[in-house]
């Protein structure tokens, strides 16, 4: 991360990072170590986000001065085409509980953590922060980009009215140590990659990828993410959501075939054209970020290399299944 001017300084303060054990709020805790702040988090058992006076008097009692809104109903495709009461539903309880929760107890800063799928199926490329709501939104994910914009609109909304410094961040597709790997319901990288390790252990000849395997997706890895959030909660007090991204783009089959050389897999591919591509294009334009003074670390192969790592020593402990 490029030093540049705090705006708003963490030493001291109570952090609450909501989703803590999720892909992006395990790599926020890590990264909050480097901060002189106190960390608090609180399980998913002992606390329903969905439920707005279960929200309202945990941060009475708990009185976090920084939040970080990092939880969410999350999935692939198939589990937003599947699920979009849950998408929708879940995603606007969890986020309204917090950023209304967050100003009545008066919090200091909020970070609001959405998504690039926010953007319209067919927007220009690179997409840029003004692009929102510009045209329809991509069909297999609308029922979560509607619950990401309306999060936009929250933050912006009590910034209006009651002065909070709530900001809002949108990172492309992410990957890493923690993901949910599931063949049918993930995000594209833990499916293929639980696939590939598959075949490559029980030596098949193939493996399907869902699609053509030709639209073009970015991928961030969640260090990078987290280490992106800090900063911008550190740094950025503005109104408007800010992309966060890489710059680099590459097509599914490339994405498959750098993760097979990885594995060690040398087997075929075989399309399922049944399987929606989604959208053609997704890259952010992620050039006020970077104007910001914050760049990426990790590049995809070595991010790729270290999610595998951790995938084979879970799934080698048991904590993981093919």
């Amino acid at each position: 991360m490029t030093d540049a001017a705090e705006t708003y300084s963490l030493n001291g303060k109570r952090v609450w990072v909501a989703g803590h054990r999720g892909l992006v709020g395990s790599a926020l805790v890590k990264r909050l170590d480097a901060e002189q702040c106190e960390l608090i988090t609180v399980a998913r058992d002992e606390l329903d986000l969905r439920r707005q006076a279960d929200v309202e008097d945990w941060l009475s009692q708990s009185r976090p001065e920084a939040i970080f809104v990092a939880a969410a109903t999350v999935g692939g495709i198939q589990a937003n085409d599947s699920r979009p009461a849950d998408f929708l539903y879940d995603n606007m309880m969890i986020e309204a509980n917090i950023i209304h929760g967050a100003s009545r107890v008066g919090v200091e800063k909020l970070l609001f953590l959405g998504s690039t799928c926010i953007y319209p199926k067919f927007a220009p490329q690179p997409i840029a922060e003004n692009d929102l709501l510009t045209g329809p939104l991509e069909p297999t994910n609308q029922w979560y980009a509607l619950a990401k914009i309306t999060g936009i609109f929250l933050c912006q909304a009590y910034r209006r009215q009651h002065g909070c410094n709530f900001i809002s961040a949108m990172p492309t597709n992410l990957f890493g140590p923690g993901d949910y790997f599931d063949a049918e319901n993930s995000h594209v990288i833990p499916a293929l990659m639980g696939k590939i390790h598959k075949a490559h252990e029980e030596d098949h000849a193939e493996v399907e990828i869902w699609g053509s395997g030709e639209p073009y997706r970015e991928f961030l890895y969640s260090d990078d993410a987290a280490d992106a959030l800090v900063f911008l909660m550190k740094t950025y007090s503005g109104d408007g959501h800010v992309n966060v991204g890489t710059g680099d783009e590459r097509k599914i089959i490339e994405i498959a075939q750098l993760i097979a050389d990885i594995v060690g897999y040398r087997g075929d591919w075989r399309f399922d054209a049944s399987r929606q591509d989604g959208p053609p294009r997704k890259l952010a334009d992620s050039r006020l970020l970077n104007s910001l003074g914050w760049a990426p670390r990790v590049g995809l192969r070595d991010g790729l290399q270290a999610t595998y790592e951790w995938y084979r020593e879970s799934f080698a402990a048991g904590q993981l299944r093919a």
